[in-house]
């Protein structure tokens, strides 16, 4: 069974970064594909940025781009998320999910799309 572990959240202030780090465990980590989304309070889950299982390029909402950066590391079955300039919009409960999608060359940017979640943890930035 897939597992999820997130860690790196917390409170920081506009304008500083953040790197939020999601270990994954259960099966070969190359087969899937990973994304990251966000939850605010009231509001729908929505994408942020997604990286293919060949890593590479990736795709970011628009108001990510610029200044989130997601990466993975094979050889330690870890993606992570960098995110810099944060803005308090950008206060939200964190996830990452994750999906077979070997061979696949789609970003998937859909929550229902992902098979396994992390437990999630709140980012705040205050202004």
């Amino acid at each position: 069974q897939v597992q999820l572990v997130e860690s790196g959240g917390g409170v920081v202030q506009a304008g500083d970064s953040l790197r939020r780090s999601c270990a994954f465990s259960g099966r070969p980590f190359i087969k899937y594909g990973v994304g990251w989304f966000r939850q605010a309070p009231g509001k729908e889950r929505e994408f942020v940025a997604a990286i293919r299982w060949s890593g590479g390029s990736a795709s970011y909402r628009d108001s990510a781009k610029g200044r989130f950066t997601i990466s993975r590391d094979n050889a330690k079955n870890t993606v992570y998320l960098q995110m810099n300039s944060l803005k308090p919009e950008d206060t939200s409960v964190y996830y990452c999910a994750a999906r077979e999608s070997v061979y696949s060359g789609r970003y998937y940017q859909v929550a229902s799309e992902y098979d396994y979640w992390g437990q999630g943890t709140q980012v705040t930035v205050s202004s």
